[in-house]
C-alpha cells in the first residue's frame, strides 16, 4: 500500500524571499567594471521588482558613470539581509543579481536600471537560483516592511512570550538552550534562534493562519500560545 507524501509546509518561495530582502534593504553594493561601490539609500524598487539606482553626485561612482553616460554595462548588485535582533550570526540571507545596467530614462544619465539576467539567493539552508520571470511575478511578503519592528518589539517587550514559544517545541528541541531571540517573521510563521553554549538551532513555529499585517501577526503569536497546531525546527 502506498503512503501519500506529507503536505509541504507553508513558506515563502525563493522569489518571494528575494523580493522581501529587496523591499526592506536600505543599502546595497554595486560592482561595475571590477570596482565595488557601497550605496546607502540610493536605490528604489518599483513595479515587478525593478531596481533603479540613484547615484549621489560628486562621488566616485558618479565620476565613473560620467565616462560613459549613455552606455550599458555588466553589473552585479549584492544585498545582505541582517536580523534586527542582537543574536548570533545575524546574516539571514544574501542576494546577488547580475545583469545589464542601463539608463532608466533615455536621455537622462542620472538614474540607472538593472535588467537582471541571473538572481541567486543564499540562506543557511542552501543556495537557490531564481529566474528573472519568477522574480518579476513575485511580491514581497506582506510583513516584510514591518518585520524589524515586530521582532524587536517581541524581543524587548515580550521576552516571556518568547520563552513560552520555545516550550512549544517540546522534546524536538535539544537541551541546553541558554538564550532564544526572534530571528524572522513572515505571513506563515515566526522563527526563533535558540542559542547554546556553542552553536545554535532555528525554531520555526507555523501560525494557525496567514498574517497579512502587523496586527494579525501579533494575534497569530498569541494564538500559537493558546492553541498550537504545528511546530518544527531546523
Amino acid at each position: 500500500m502506498s503512503v501519500a507524501p506529507s503536505p509541504a509546509l507553508p513558506q515563502q518561495t525563493a522569489a518571494e524571499q528575494v523580493r522581501s530582502v529587496l523591499a526592506r534593504a536600505l543599502s546595497l553594493s554595486l560592482t561595475l567594471d571590477g570596482r565595488t561601490y557601497d550605496l546607502l539609500g540610493a536605490h528604489t524598487v518599483g513595479t515587478r521588482g525593478r531596481i533603479t539606482l540613484h547615484p549621489p553626485a560628486d562621488t566616485p561612482l558618479s565620476a565613473h558613470l560620467a565616462l560613459d553616460p549613455a552606455g550599458a554595462s555588466d553589473a552585479r548588485i549584492d544585498l545582505t539581509d541582517i536580523a534586527p535582533t542582537a543574536l548570533r550570526d545575524r546574516v539571514r540571507a544574501r542576494v546577488t543579481l547580475t545583469g545589464r545596467l542601463v539608463p532608466a530614462t533615455p536621455g537622462n544619465p542620472g538614474p540607472l536600471r538593472l535588467d537582471p539576467a541571473r538572481i541567486v539567493l543564499r540562506t543557511g539552508t542552501g543556495t537557490e537560483e531564481v529566474t528573472p520571470g519568477a522574480y518579476a511575478l513575485a511580491a514581497p511578503d506582506p510583513l516584510a516592511l514591518e518585520e524589524a519592528a515586530l521582532l524587536t518589539h517581541l524581543a524587548d517587550a515580550h521576552a516571556d512570550l518568547v520563552s513560552e514559544l520555545v516550550v512549544l517545541a517540546g522534546s524536538r528541541l535539544p537541551h541546553g538552550v541558554v538564550r532564544a531571540l526572534p530571528l524572522a517573521m513572515d505571513r506563515h510563521a515566526v522563527s526563533l534562534r535558540c542559542e547554546y553554549g556553542e552553536g545554535h538551532c532555528d525554531l520555526r513555529l507555523l501560525f494557525p493562519g496567514e498574517a497579512r499585517d502587523a496586527a494579525a501577526a501579533g494575534d497569530m503569536v498569541r494564538r500559537l500560545l493558546t492553541a498550537p497546531r504545528c511546530a518544527h525546527h531546523h
